[in-house]
Parts: C-alpha cells; structure tokens; sequence
C-alpha cells in the first residue's frame, strides 16, 4: 500500500466504539499480523539503544572525561544534558517528519543522524568542541527515534500487542542507558576514551545500515486501524483533551523524576556513606528494574486488554520505590529499593504512550508520542536543576527534593484514578498471523 489512509469504501464500512472514535474494521479480512513485524520492530530497538548508548556516554565516566579534555565536570554534564535541551526544540518538527512521511523516513533521519554524528565523534575524539557539536546532532536525531515507538507499533502489530511492541521499544531504551553505564567504564579502563568512541560510532553506522536495509514502510495489508487525522489538526485537538493534558503532566512529573534521580544518582546516595561504586550499582538496577517492568507490565495489560489498571499499579509502586531511595541506609534495602522504583516507574512509559494513542485516536502516535516525552525533557532540566539548588548546606543531602518528587508521583498516582478506558479497547478482531511480509 502506498497511502497512509483506506479506500473510501472501507472507511464507509467502519464500525466506530467510544466517544473518542477508537475503532476497528469488523468486517475487514485483510487484517494479519505479520512475522516480519518483529524484524522490523529489532532492528527499530537497535537504532534507538545506541542512540540512548551515546546519550549517557559520558556520564559513568565524568571525572575521566573531564581530566581527558581539560574541562570541568560541569562541560562534561552538558554533553548530557544538551540532548534534552535539543529534544524541546526538535521534537514536534519531528513528530511532524515521523506522522507526514512514516516511520522508514522519520527513523531514518533520526539512524541516519546518530550514525553520521556518532562516527564523527568517534573520528575526533581528542577535540571538546567537535565531540559537543557531534552531542548536537546525535540530539538533533534522538526525538525522530524515539518520538516514534508508537507509531512503529501501530503501523506493523495488532490492537492487542500494540503496548507490548512500544514496551519493548522503551526496553530498548533502557537497553542502551545500561550498556553506556555499565560498557563505557569498563572501555575506558582496559583501552582509551579515544577506542571506545570509535568503537560506539561503528555501531551506529551499522545499525543505521541495518534499519535502512530491513525496514519497510507498512505491512502488504494492515494490522489494525491505522486511518490518522491531519498532524496539526490533531495537535489541535489533544490540546483541548482534559484527558491527555492531565497524561501529559503524570509524564511530566514521572519523567523527570525518572531523568533527574538518574542524573544524580552518585550525589544521591553519597551523604549516606555510599561510594561512587556503590552508586553505578544503584542505577543499573535502577534500569535492570526498567527493563523487567516494560516486559511484563505492558505484556499483561495487552492480555487483559486494561491499560488504567496498569498505570494505577505502576504509580502505586514507583511511590514506596522512590522513598527508599531518599531515606534507607542500608545497601541491600536501597538496591530492592532501587529495582521496585525502576520496575514500576519505567514499566508505566509504554502503557502511558498507547494508551495516549488510544484517547487520542485518530490523532498521530508520533504526535501525542512527542508531547508526552517533551513534558518529561522539560522537567527534567527543570528537576535536575532544582535538585541541585536545594542540596542541603554542609552534606549535599537530597533527601527533601526528592522527597518533594515522592509527594508529586502520590499526586500522578490520585490523578491516575480519574482515568476512564478507551471504549472498545478489548474488542480487536481476530487476526492471522502471517510468517513473514510479502514486499
């Protein structure tokens, strides 16, 4: 198929359910599910780890980074920090590019840019200003990869697989942060800063290659109803959605908390005794967590066809998560403390981003895709910095701020319980899956 919508004929034979017009083609045959999905959906995860993999690059390795380039630790945080500052300006012209043109160009761009940029970086790694301007655009490309988990999702699996795929879209995501956080220091020890950037830009050009080879556009029949409203009208149109704009605030606080215990995880859990060690450990488990939460919890909302139920657990246990880590002393309670937080927290991403597609139908996934992680690049400059300002004088202890972001996620989780389901959620026609896409 060459178009992104229907016939007129089988737009005329749709069966609508719900006032906000999710819908499914009950007497469309047409409709498979294909085995060359999960090809597509793979190498989708490859592009989107090794863009989070550059990311949080130089984060583990702050003080090395910062004795290598001759520049403090703070010019080595905006090596970080500058992909969400980037990702506020870029992300609706990308949810544009991604809901006008498709997910082979949109991702594209977006493999395209970390492959280029990442490969640069790794050509001049001895420069600060090259690597910073190569940050840049892999920034620039980040919101076209990952602005698009829903819309891969909907363009390739079925209604009742559509949180499983972006769950483990958002597990790839992950994915990368870990092996950046775990990968880099252990590179950097045995071979140089200089080997282990070319080695990430390598990887990239690869899986930048493999999207462009492997991808295609849609499957030869649809997966489900996928018919979309303009991209600037159905920006007009959540906008005015009480439903989604309160989705977008639970984002906003949940996000940034998520961004900015990550960032600060050292400065965390260092006024309680705790080594830099000690810390890496923290947030890894932090991710192990995320990674565990995105596979079962979008999994079984999938199964049971609830996607409120789901978030309304996920907050429930992100709260007592997030306490443990402001306030236990012992390691082992801090590191259950660590997996419950990034289990739950991390888990609910997925969830909130079809169920977001599914309020918001026919709006464009990567439309409401984009708003709901801009909120959360949003707060997190916003929680990181404030973080930092509000460091107990003498020790450096953060245990108000985030008890602050405790009482907040208490406030997304009594929030999350004014939200109602979509209609006809659990009512997806039966659907052949077929071995592989016929091109």
């Amino acid at each position: 198929m060459g178009s992104d919508r229907y016939t007129r004929d089988a737009l005329l034979r749709r069966c609508s359910y719900g006032q906000r017009g999710l819908s499914y083609d009950m007497d469309n045959p047409s409709y498979r599910a294909y085995g060359y999905r999960w090809v597509v959906l793979g190498v989708f995860m490859l592009v989107a780890a090794v863009n989070q993999l550059a990311w949080i690059t130089f984060a583990p390795i702050t003080s090395q980074a910062a004795a290598f380039y001759g520049v403090s630790d703070l010019e080595i945080g905006l090596l970080s920090l500058v992909f969400m500052a980037v990702f506020i300006v870029m992300s609706f012209p990308a949810s544009w590019v991604i809901d006008t043109y498709g997910i082979r160009v949109g991702v594209g761009v977006g493999a395209a840019l970390t492959g280029g940029f990442a490969l640069l970086r790794g050509l001049v790694p001895g420069d600060y200003a090259w690597v910073l301007g190569a940050q840049i655009g892999i920034a620039v490309g980040q919101p076209f990869i990952l602005n698009a988990v829903t819309k891969t999702a909907a363009r390739w699996f079925p209604a009742r697989e559509r949180a499983t795929a972006a769950g483990l879209g958002m597990l790839a995501i992950y994915l990368g942060i870990l092996v950046g956080l775990i990968l880099t220091p252990a590179l950097v020890a045995s071979t140089s800063l200089p080997t282990a950037l070319k080695a990430y830009g390598i990887a990239a050009v690869l899986f930048a290659a493999a999207f462009f080879a492997l991808v295609r556009e849609r499957p030869p029949t649809p997966a489900g109803s996928e018919e979309r409203s303009l991209v600037l009208d159905g920006l007009k149109a959540i906008l005015h959605d009480r439903t989604f704009l309160l989705l977008v605030l639970l984002f906003f606080i949940g996000l940034g908390a998520f961004n900015a215990a990550t960032t600060w995880i050292e400065d965390i859990v260092r006024p309680r005794g705790f080594t830099s060690a000690q810390a890496g450990w923290v947030g890894g488990v932090i991710l192990a967590g995320g990674i565990l939460g995105a596979i079962v919890l979008p999994a079984l909302s999938d199964r049971l066809g609830k996607r409120v139920p789901f978030m309304l657990i996920a907050l429930s246990g992100a709260v007592p998560g997030l306490l443990g880590l402001a306030l236990l002393e012992s390691y082992g309670l801090l590191l259950l403390s660590a997996f419950v937080f990034g289990f739950f927290l991390l888990s609910s991403g997925p969830i909130g981003f079809q169920y977001a597609a599914e309020i918001t139908h026919p709006v464009p996934e990567g439309t409401s895709n984009g708003l709901l992680l801009l909120a959360g690049q949003v707060s997190g400059i916003l929680f990181i910095v404030g973080m930092d300002v509000l460091k107990a004088p003498g020790t450096g202890s953060m245990t108000s701020s985030l008890l602050i972001l405790t009482g907040l996620l208490v406030l997304c989780l009594l929030i999350a319980t004014c939200f109602r389901e979509p209609k006809g959620l659990a009512r997806s026609p039966a659907l052949k899956d077929e071995p592989g896409a016929r091109s």
